[in-house]
């Protein structure tokens, strides 16, 4: 049985100056048996267009931890209602 990696302080560099935060407006996902991928997008204006501003692949293991903990972490977070420094 592999061994499971907890990350309970990591470490993470950011260059804030070239590390941009993409606000989406939509997320397409496709899952096949071989992985997934999430094309976050922006509305274009008034239309109902979308830009894909970053495409992000990985495997279907992957992306059901990635579910699991995104899911913890908002149910974790709801009752603050407001983001700040802690967020």
């Amino acid at each position: 049985m592999a061994e499971k990696h907890t990350h309970n302080n990591p470490s993470i560099n950011l260059n804030p100056e070239n590390t941009k935060i993409l606000y989406t407006d939509m997320i397409y996902i496709n899952i096949n048996e071989d992985g997934t991928t999430l094309d976050i997008c922006q509305k274009v204006g008034p239309t109902e267009q979308f830009h894909v501003v970053a495409r992000i692949g990985m495997s279907r293991s992957h992306a059901e931890k990635l579910a699991t903990e995104l899911s913890r972490t908002l149910a974790l977070t709801s009752a603050r209602g407001t983001t700040g420094k802690e967020n």
